[in-house]
Parts: structure tokens; sequence; C-alpha cells
């Protein structure tokens, strides 16, 4: 089945949830610092009266303690602060926000409704969104910005089994609960939490087969995280059949907790999950807590004492004492098996099996997903298992002789000749202005099949072809320009995704170059470490999206939670390649989010990497003014009008006061087959030819060798 689209009110599926199987990408769980004399059991939630940092005494490891959770309400009293619900939504196309500001409305009307509760207790609820969030700010302990008043957090959530911003968030659950240094139940704080899930039963009929699957994993992280703070069971809906009936039926049971919370500052026991000190099924066992029927079972859970609890590590021989001669024997007579000593309450599991399926990655885009479906439907030819390659509608018109991009008027290069593709589909990033509807997959490390860039140029350049040739019969094609489509010259890697991310990216480089095919790379500056290796490469962009932390959080929902660093660091890097690459900023601007009194930001940056070349939409003249009364050098070099994309170049590029800022293209091979990729030479050795008057600025960049029509054909004359 592919992916689903939802509208309020319409009756459809919503935020393409997932109806597939999810790739655990876990392992087993992270190994916690040991002290010598802790315990742990995740078999069920007593874990929490076990220590995480220092014995089990609970003793607190002061010295490596980061965060220290502010006293919650005292039960058997009324709450003697304000209260507020924060609301938590996961959304791939803004369907899961629509939802959560409708619930929210309905909520706070609710809670205000609710008998014998002044209006002072609640304040108006709050809806955040995940992927504009800092988790640290929320999970690991309540904010500091809500100092003095009571939290309550609700979670909606869609599942998907793309890689999505769920998958971040489940780690990051993960991370805190395992983290040595942070205090066990650091939410334990909140009044309390409960989690609501969207599902498609059509993909997944049942809840063993992965129906709200994530949903279910947060509730259990959170479960730990706030010392069984479950004010209400994990609610479900089939955004087909019944989410809205589920969804009403959730908001009134947590609706009743909340006022009872208020009236008697605790959860109580009169529904179900509302503090029990025994959690639900799918709490009573860890993922990683698994026995495996292949006669590797170290320690059955049901052999005595040895199942029960241990105090002590150095307890560890009382179990292996129990263990039956035979397992012994035949344990020694093999290599060595990796334990998992963070859980030895029941069983003793042997991680060879896990490490043998850890050992197998999966496919980006495998050919069943509702991924591949959705790519190949927008037009996409997938590559191998993550690469792809897509005709531009530039491509189309220069066909026809109908004008060119922007990259002719700049750099002289011709889009009939240029390919645009990937190697890498997957991103970093969730970019509010991304044109392929959240559909390709993210990450911020590759962790799937890696196919080699031998496969992936030849087949690239076999798909653009067979593109190309389905276009000869479109109406007004020239045929000189078809002939010439048939080469390919030029290579855009900035189709989709994170080219860099590849990680056979200077081999697959090499492989272009060498037949003759020059290369502009864009990356998202959120991989540094691929960027300091990067060898030669005919131009190298990096997309400017805002300029300052804040912006670039919202506009770009990075998935690193050093992203700010990590982009700070690739401007670095720009700047000490400048006189190797041709280096570009290429300026994205969304109205409302980073045009407004942002200039300076944008001038501080452009100073910070001193790229080669800038592409800017919108104010042009005042960004070229507080470059010019800083001193860098830059002017107004070319125009694109149709693209509403000016060039601003680097001094470096006029040359007896005429810019240059096209490409000598055979002369950048013939440095590369003389001096190496990794070869001393500059971008000034491979500046080609004055650029054509009528690119320059104020004479809007179209070739007056082609026509312009309008969009139903007829012709226009400039």
């Amino acid at each position: 089945m592919g992916p689903q689209s939802w509208i309020p009110g319409s009756g459809s599926s919503m935020d393409q949830v997932s109806n597939g199987t999810r790739r655990y990408e876990g392992g087993s769980r992270p190994q916690e610092a040991h002290t010598g004399n802790e315990t742990r059991n995740d078999d069920d939630d007593t874990g929490y009266d076990n220590a995480r940092c220092g014995g089990v005494n609970k003793a607190k490891a002061a010295a490596v303690s980061s965060t220290t959770a502010p006293a919650g309400p005292t039960d058997g009293g009324s709450l003697n602060r304000e209260a507020q619900v924060l609301i938590f939504y996961s959304s791939i196309t803004t369907n899961t926000g629509r939802i959560a500001n409708e619930f929210k409305a309905n909520l706070d009307a609710a809670i205000k409704a609710l008998p014998d509760l002044p209006d002072s207790k609640f304040l108006d609820a709050e809806v955040l969104d995940l992927a504009e969030i800092d988790f640290d700010d929320y999970f690991i302990a309540p904010p500091a910005s809500k100092k003095g008043v009571d939290l309550f957090y609700m979670i909606l959530l869609p599942s998907y089994n793309i890689d999505t911003i769920n998958d971040t968030f489940l780690e990051h659950l993960k991370e805190t609960h395992y983290d040595f240094r942070i205090d066990t139940g650091s939410l334990s704080a909140l009044l309390g939490y409960s989690v609501f899930g969207f599902g498609d039963r059509e993909g997944w009929p049942d809840e063993n087969e992965g129906y709200c699957f994530q949903a279910k994993e947060v509730d259990k992280w959170m479960a730990r995280l706030t010392g069984r703070k479950r004010a209400y069971p994990v609610g479900m809906g089939d955004i087909k059949i019944d989410y809205r009936e589920r969804m009403a039926e959730w908001t009134s049971g947590v609706t009743e907790i909340l006022g009872q919370v208020a009236r008697t500052g605790n959860l109580g026991e009169g529904l179900p999950g509302s503090g029990s000190a025994v959690e639900s099924d799918d709490e009573s066992g860890s993922d990683v807590d698994e026995e495996y029927d292949d006669g590797e079972t170290l320690v059955d859970s049901g052999s005595g004492s040895a199942s029960g609890d241990l105090g002590d590590v150095e307890d560890l021989g009382k179990i292996v004492e129990g263990i039956p001669k035979e397992a012994k024997e035949a344990a020694a007579a093999e290599a060595p098996l990796a334990v998992d000593f963070t859980n030895y309450g029941k069983s003793v599991v042997p991680l060879r099996k896990r490490a043998a399926a850890q050992a197998v990655p999966k496919e980006m885009v495998p050919k069943n997903s509702p991924t591949y479906a959705s790519l190949t439907k927008q037009g996409y030819a997938i590559v191998g298992s993550h690469s792809g390659v897509k005709i531009c509608r530039w491509t189309k018109s220069a066909l026809r002789g109908r004008g060119s991009c922007y990259k002719y008027s700049f750099y002289g290069i011709n889009s009939h000749q240029c390919m645009e593709s990937t190697p890498s589909l997957s991103c970093s990033n969730k970019c509010v202005f991304c044109w392929r509807h959240g559909t390709n997959p993210v990450g911020t490390t590759w962790r799937w099949v890696v196919d080699p860039p031998d496969l992936i140029f030849n087949g690239i350049k076999a798909n653009h072809y067979q593109k190309i040739k389905v276009l000869r019969g479109m109406a007004g094609v020239r045929a000189e320009r078809y002939a010439e489509a048939m080469r390919i010259r030029h290579c855009a890697l900035s189709l989709v995704g994170e080219p860099i991310f590849y990680p056979h990216i200077n081999e697959f480089l090499a492989l272009l170059h060498g037949d003759r095919i020059s290369s502009f790379l864009v990356c998202n500056a959120q991989h540094p470490d691929q960027l300091a290796a990067l060898k030669a490469v005919t131009q190298l962009y990096v997309s400017i999206d805002a300029s300052n932390k804040e912006s670039l959080r919202r506009i770009d929902r990075p998935l690193h939670r050093d992203f700010w660093e990590r982009f700070q660091r690739c401007l670095d890097i720009l700047r000490e390649k400048r006189f190797k690459h041709r280096t570009v900023f290429r300026l994205t601007l969304v109205k409302g989010f980073n045009i407004d009194d942002e200039v300076e930001g944008y001038a501080d940056l452009v100073e910070r990497g001193l790229p080669c070349f800038v592409e800017i939409k919108g104010f042009v003249r005042a960004l070229e003014r507080r470059l010019g009364e800083r001193g860098l050098g830059y002017g107004i070099a070319a125009e694109h009008a149709h693209s509403c994309c000016v060039l601003i170049a680097s001094d470096r590029f006029r040359v007896d006061g005429k810019w240059h800022t096209k490409i000598d293209y055979e002369r950048f091979f013939q440095l590369l087959e003389e001096r190496g990729a990794d070869g001393d030479w500059t971008p000034e050795e491979y500046m080609g030819e004055e650029t054509p008057e009528w690119a320059t600025w104020g004479n809007g960049g179209f070739d007056p060798r082609d026509e312009r029509v309008d969009r139903k054909g007829r012709k226009i004359e400039i």
C-alpha cells in the first residue's frame, strides 16, 4: 500500500502513516557505565527502585549528574500552583499539526467546563512540534522556562516506516534513560503524561504487527522517564476509520484525570494505567530481553533463585553455578559470547544473534516501500537502493529553445546537457520549503546498504538518457539540441537528499570527471567531516537557509542536535577551500522565516565563509551594501529574472571591470588530469570568458537566441 494523505474532515488518511514493518535501529541497548555494584531490571518498571548511578540505594552520582528534577505536586493535596498541558506532535505533511491545534482548542474548553475547578488552575495548553524543539529542553527535565508551573505532557504521534523525527525522538528518550549522568526518572516532576497514536489497520492489522508501534514505544519510554506517571493508557485510532471516535474517548478520559489531579494533587487509581504499580505487558519486557530458542540461552528465567534480581555483580557467580554442566562445556567449545550485563534480572542473553541481525543493513528505499512508490510517482528514477535521477523542467525548456536555467546565465551550463541526480536520497534536515513532500528518508548517520559508485554512475546515466529519449516526441523540440542532449556534459548533485552523505562521494565524482562531466555539488552544511574530506569538484555549494541558530532550527528542522555547530564548522571549511574550489553560498529565502531583519546576519555568514559567489533572492542591494561597508569586495555580477535569482560575485572574478562568472570546463578537466584530484590549483585558473551582456544585472538573463513564451506557448516579445 502506498502512502496516504489526510485532510481534517475529509475522512481520508493522513501523514503517510506507515504500513510496513519497522526496522529496530537500536540493536542491543546502550551499555551503561558500571560502578561495580549497580543493578537494573527492565523486565518491569520496578527498575526505578534500583540505581542507575551508584548502587542499590539509588545514590546519585552528583559529580556527573547534569539534571535534577524539581519537586512535583505533593500527593494527597490539591495543586498549589498553576498547571499547563504541553501538546507535542510529529508530522510529515503538517496534518497532525492541524489535529493538534484542534485538539488544543477542544481540550481547553473541556478543562474549563470541569466542575469544581477554579479557572486559574490550568493555563491554556501549548502546542509544540517535535521537529522544531530541542529535546534537551523538554525531555531530560521539565523546561526551565516553565518554572513555577506544573506540567502535563500529551503526545500525538503517527507511526511511519520511513526515517522521520519520530526515530530521533525515540532515540533521545532511550539515551536519556540509559545516561548514567542523568537522574533516574528525570521527568518525574511532571503531573503525568499520555500518548495518542495514529495508525492504519489496513497496512498493520493488529498491534502485534506494528499498528501504532511508535506511539507505544514513546509511551513505554515516557513511563520510565516519569517514574510510571502514565495518566491514561495510550490511545490508538485508525486514520481511515475511527480515529475521531477513539481520540474523543481518550480526550474524555485524560480530561477527567486532569480534573482529579487538580483537585487531589495525584493521578489516583481510578483508571487503568493511572499510576498502577504494575505496568502494562508491553513494558514488562524490553526488546533486548528476548530469549532466543537457539540453544545459546545461558540462564533460564525459571531456574529458581538464579532468576531473581541481583544485589551485586558478584552474585553472577551464583547464576554460573546453576548452569548445567553440558551448557558450560558447549559454551567453552565456542568463541566467547557477548553478554549484555545491563540487564541480568530474568535472563542473561547472548548477543550473537542480535549482532548478526545488525550486521545486515537494509536498503534505504526498497522497491516495495511507500517511499519508492511516492518518489517514482513524482518522476524520479530510483537507481540501486539509495540514488536517483530526474529530468529538470529547464531541460525540457532548453530542448525546445524556450530558455535555460540560471546556471546557464551565470556559469554557461547548457540545461539540455545537464543531468540532475543524487547518490543519496537521504537527508539530515526536514526543510519547510522542501518540494519532496517529506517522502525522502532522513537520518543522521549512514546505516543502509551502500551501492558501489560505478553502479550509481552507470544507472543514473542510463536512466537520464532514457528520459531524454522519451522527450524526442515532445512538440517544439529542436533537433540539434536533442542531439546535444544525448551527451551529458554536467551533473547537478542537488536533486534531493544530501549527496555528500554518500560514503564514496569522492569515487563517484571521479567517475563523473573521468567521463568529462562537470559537477556542481550542493550540501546543507550538516556534515563537516565529509565536507573536509571532499576532493576536486567543479563548483561546491552550501545551502544557507538562515542567518542565526533559531531561524535555522525553524526553517531547516535539522535532525542533528548540534546542528548550529556543524553549520558553522562547514562555513569555516568552505573558507579554507575557497582557493581550491569555486565555492557558492545559496541563500534560500522563505517569507516569514528568514528574510525580515536578517541582512546583517547573512553578511556575517558571508564574511565568515568568504565564498566566491552568493546566489540570492530578495534584498540583493541591501546585502551588497552591507558587504561593501565591510570591505569584502563583492558586487552584483549577473541575474536570472525568471528564477528571481541574482549572483553576487567576489572581485576575484572581475577582470578589467568585467565579470567573468563562466567556467572554462575544458581547462578544469585539463587541470584535473595534470595535477590530480588533490592538485594545487585555484578557481581563477579555470575562470571562463566574460559574462554575456544579456546575463548581467538589469538585463534579465534570458538568451536572445531563445524564444520566450507564456504558459500557453504564445511567443512573448522581449
